[in-house]
């Protein structure tokens, strides 16, 4: 039993399953990992990986810690920013790639046995979406020294609906019923155009006259004032 009970701790132990932290090509993505530090005393060591965490250690190791700075480092772009003598362990990877996608492992090594705190990671690193749009094929009007202009358009294709018949549009009739209605509103327009200049004539010398007698009469009553 007491056998059965140690393969057990061994194998299993208090491993944490983490949640799954999504990152961009090219973009810094943070792994998080803590463990509690009350005093100086509950600082220590502990490993990245790859995969999950296994009996002991980290498989595939990434970076491994004293507790108080990195010790061991296996790619550059694997950092840890946090501060390390509060507990932060979190792993922050450098312009990420799709390589990167999978299982990490924060294995904290606490004194004891069987007492190491292995936490379980998925990192998922995505393309960015690019939009993926139709271009449209147009050339431009270009004149050259000579004069030439070649022309040309945008190619777009259009569906125009069919239009029956019967929905076509009908031509309408003009002003005019007949030659001689026609006639007949030609000459009163010309009778309108001759007779308008004759008109505004006579309006003028209306003007001009009433001026003429409001002069005559404003001297008269300066002669009177005078005499």
């Amino acid at each position: 039993f007491c056998m059965n009970w140690i393969l057990l701790m061994l194998f299993t132990g208090p491993t944490v399953l983490g949640s799954l932290v999504k990152g961009k090509v090219g973009q810094s993505v943070t792994v998080p990992c803590f463990y509690t530090v009350e005093r100086s005393q509950d600082i220590t060591s502990m490993c990245w990986g790859r995969d999950r965490c296994p009996p002991s250690k980290c498989y595939r190791p990434i970076i491994w810690t004293d507790g108080q700075r990195v010790t061991e480092r296996y790619n550059s772009r694997y950092k840890l920013k946090g501060n390390l003598s509060k507990g932060d362990v979190s792993l922050t990877i450098l312009n990420a790639e799709e390589a990167d996608s999978g299982i990490y492992c924060c294995r904290v090594e606490i004194s004891g046995w069987f007492n190491d705190q292995r936490t379980n990671l998925e990192v998922v690193i995505e393309k960015e979406r690019t939009s993926t749009a139709s271009p449209h094929t147009y050339t431009s009007e270009q004149t050259s020294a000579h004069g030439s202009t070649s022309e040309s358009s945008f190619t777009i294709a259009r569906t125009w609906p069919s239009v029956s018949a019967s929905e076509a549009p009908q031509t309408t009739s003009g002003p005019c019923s007949s030659t001689s209605d026609c006639s007949d509103v030609t000459s009163n327009l010309q009778n309108m155009s001759v007779s308008r200049p004759s008109q505004q004539y006579s309006e003028n010398g209306l003007y001009i006259g009433i001026g003429l007698c409001v002069v005559l009469l404003a001297i008269l009553t300066l002669a009177l004032l005078l005499t």
